[in-house]
């Protein structure tokens, strides 16, 4: 076999690969005689089929399928042994002619191969980048106190509806005929659960202000929820698609009225988010334990923050990179069959921006010996999962459960890669804290989020 490679331009390369007959005959003839053991021919015992006849059946696919590999290992060793910094996947060259593998070799494979762009950066004191630290308010912590109360609350009894309450009402439905008595089979629905608040039209809203409990109130679920058959096929018990046949009036008699209660701001509270371990016992430690998870958290944004800086500063430093783009072209609409080509001009100037980024990304991760292990994959997926958590007021789970968590996520190939980029991400961000000169800004979070608007 013979491989040569030249260079058209400094981004765009051709790999011409010439196959002789000896470089994939032996895989050949070991392929066949595995064929023959498992072909099932009529007329022959198993593996006792002639190997004219087996060459004859399967010899041209064979042939192709290891010439296919033959081509696929020997151009990625190529491409790994001369460090070619190669982007995408070779194409076939626009010139190539149909190769003819019934014919005799020497076949000749003729392949366009992408090249990244030769710059340098790198990064050191004399570069300064702005680093926000996020102000944590009192305001803040007060609504976080709030919404663990809410979370944490429960509901009691009582006996009359407070639209300012946000009372839940139980309570029998039955649908009325024409002068307001019950229709004799029409709809009943026993303890169905109404919220007033969230009728859409004030009129039919106000019918419940002040109502008692055994109070029987006229209403029209239609007029009440006049955009929302989903709403109204969900309290009626019935198919969406039967909600247009009952329009008329039906009746609600309460038979329990429930109020929401956040709950006390004490011990019981603490151990609920902190857990027992925590030690937390008052009020101001309560306060305390969330500032500093708010802290952990701005930090984390603080740090994305920085990142977008860092890669607006670097790509500024950077300057244009000259980019094979015809070819890119070509890869991506390989790779975007279903979508076409519009999809490509659509998106080309969006992905060449990207790329760009991630060829600066990975000279700065080699500037500061960044290095990701199965740990960091592992720490990552446990960042997520404590993340997702949090998202539901869980701020105390147990580690045996983010591991666990974490080891679901680690099953997934595609979830992999992400969590790969972001363990890249994590550890580039805190090496290049070091790197440059942080100048160091207040901001509080109003601030801090119309930045990143």
């Amino acid at each position: 076999m013979n491989i040569s490679f030249e260079t058209q331009d400094k981004v765009n390369g051709l790999m011409t690969i010439t196959v002789e007959e000896a470089d994939y005959q032996a895989d050949v003839e070991k392929n066949l005689k595995s064929y023959r053991k498992r072909a099932n021919v009529p007329g022959f015992r198993p593996g006792q089929v002639p190997m004219s006849h087996v060459k004859r059946m399967f010899g041209a696919s064979v042939k192709m399928d290891a010439i296919n590999k033959l081509l696929g290992d020997s151009l990625q060793k190529y491409v790994a042994d001369n460090k070619l910094p190669m982007l995408g996947q070779p194409l076939a060259n626009e010139s190539q002619e149909a190769v003819d593998l019934e014919g005799p070799a020497p076949y000749v494979f003729k392949f366009d191969i992408a090249l990244a762009p030769e710059f340098s950066i790198e990064l050191g004191q004399k570069d300064a980048v702005d680093y926000y630290d996020i102000t944590v308010e009192d305001k803040i912590i007060d609504e976080q106190v709030d919404m663990y109360a809410s979370r944490n609350g429960h509901y009691d009894k009582a006996e009359a509806y407070d639209a300012e309450q946000r009372d839940m009402l139980k309570g029998d439905l039955r649908e009325l005929d024409a002068e307001g008595n019950t229709l004799e089979g029409g709809i009943e629905v026993e303890a169905a659960v109404l919220m007033p608040q969230y009728i859409k039209v004030d009129d039919q809203k106000k019918l419940f202000d002040g109502a008692k409990l055994g109070d029987i109130i006229t209403w029209n679920p239609r007029q009440a929820y006049p955009d929302n058959d989903t709403e109204i096929s969900s309290l009626l018990k019935i198919d969406k698609e039967k909600v247009a046949e009952h329009t008329g009036n039906f009746s609600y008699q309460i038979t329990e009225i429930s109020r929401f209660v956040k709950a006390e701001v004490n011990k019981e509270l603490f151990e609920n988010v902190f857990g027992s371990e925590a030690g937390v016992e008052t009020e101001e430690q309560f306060r305390e334990k969330i500032a500093e998870g708010l802290k952990a958290q701005f930090a984390m944004d603080s740090d994305y923050k920085f990142m977008l800086d860092v890669r607006k500063y670097a790509e500024e430093k950077v300057g244009e990179l000259q980019m094979p783009e015809a070819l890119l072209k070509r890869i991506m609409l390989q790779n975007s069959q279903d979508k076409g080509a519009d999809y490509v001009e659509k998106n080309f100037e969006g992905s060449i921006k990207e790329l760009k980024w991630h060829l600066i990304r990975e000279k700065l991760a080699e500037q500061c010996g960044v290095r990701v292990e199965d740990d960091d994959v592992k720490n990552a997926a446990k960042e997520v999962a404590r993340a997702q958590f949090a998202q539901y007021g869980m701020s105390n789970v147990p580690d045996e459960y983010l591991d666990n968590y974490a080891q679901e996520m680690l099953k997934k190939r595609d979830t992999v890669d992400n969590l790969v980029e972001r363990a890249i991400d994590r550890k580039l961000t805190i090496a290049l804290k070091d790197v440059v000169k942080l100048n160091r800004k207040a901001a509080t979070i109003e601030e801090f989020n119309k930045m990143l608007s």
